[in-house]
Parts: structure tokens; C-alpha cells; sequence
């Protein structure tokens, strides 16, 4: 049986550079792994799979999710681990061991756009999270691969309190 529920996907992305740190980078993302459970949960998110080079976690709440990619850049810098974060609001297909729907699809192309240590987000989640302390800039609209229309997009502007 297949389930919806209105939920915030996240997703990121390890970049690597060069195969000569190949193997540091195996061991730091396997430490990432671990590093990302614990901030996921702290921000009352739900880890739900981990892709190698990345995850896909879903949120209670679009700020939230937005103070999970924050905390998540600043620990990853210290592990040597750029990351890109994309982030879309809408209703997900809950499957047993995964989510679908569109608003995945949409969170994992934004995410595509971003570059390493930024933060992408749909205009959904920057008009949700209006009057939160984060700023945004706009990255104008995108054609993402599979979408019908142009997303307008914005970048998290990282500042002292959100990295």
C-alpha cells in the first residue's frame, strides 16, 4: 500500500575531486555518513538512503530543513567533504524503504545545480520560510530535466549563523 504525505525532501551530494584521495575521501565520507545521521536527527529529520555520494532525508518543516543543510556544510568542511544541498517542499509517495513523487525529483534536480558548499532551494521553500533569518539569492528560473516548466530557484546566502 502506498501512502502520501505532505513532507520536505533534502537531498546532498559528496563532490570529489581527483582520484589520487580516493581512499581519504572513502573513510572521511564513511565518517560523513555518520556525522550527517546525527545532525539529520538533531534537525528532526528522517534519513531515508544513503546513495554513496549522497542522501535523501525528509523534514518536519522546510526551516528546519534549511538549518540541517547549514549545520551539514560546516561539518563536512571539517571532514574535507564539499557538499551541494537541494531543497524542495511538496507531497511525497511514501514506499517501504524510499520516497518518490515529484517534489523528490524536483529536490534532486535542484539539487544538480548547486556547487560545492551551497545550498539550492525552489521558491517554495524560500516563500515557507519567509520571516526565518535566512537570505536568499536568486538564481533565477531553471528548466529542470524531467519538469514541464521553469522553477525559479535561489541560493542560501551562508552568513556568521548559518555557515
Amino acid at each position: 500500500m502506498r501512502t502520501r504525505r505532505p513532507g520536505y525532501p533534502y537531498g546532498f551530494d559528496l563532490t570529489v575531486s581527483g582520484w589520487s584521495r580516493w581512499v581519504d575521501r572513502i573513510v572521511a565520507s564513511q565518517a560523513g555518513d555518520r556525522v550527517a545521521r546525527g545532525i539529520i536527527a538533531q534537525h528532526r529529520g528522517h534519513l531515508v538512503k544513503t546513495t554513496g555520494d549522497g542522501l535523501l532525508a525528509t523534514f518536519d518543516g522546510p526551516s528546519r530543513a534549511v538549518a540541517c543543510t547549514t549545520a551539514l556544510h560546516t561539518a563536512m568542511a571539517q571532514l574535507d567533504l564539499p557538499i551541494r544541498a537541494g531543497l524542495h517542499a511538496g507531497e511525497i509517495e511514501i514506499r517501504p524503504d524510499d520516497i518518490a513523487g515529484i517534489a523528490v525529483h524536483i529536490a534532486a534536480r535542484i539539487a544538480g545545480l548547486a556547487a560545492a558548499h551551497q545550498t539550492m532551494v525552489s521558491s517554495t521553500v524560500k516563500d515557507l520560510v519567509a520571516g526565518s533569518g535566512f537570505a536568499f539569492t536568486d538564481a533565477g528560473e531553471q528548466q529542470l530535466k524531467g519538469v514541464e516548466e521553469p522553477w525559479r530557484c535561489y541560493s542560501l546566502v551562508p552568513t556568521p549563523e548559518t555557515g
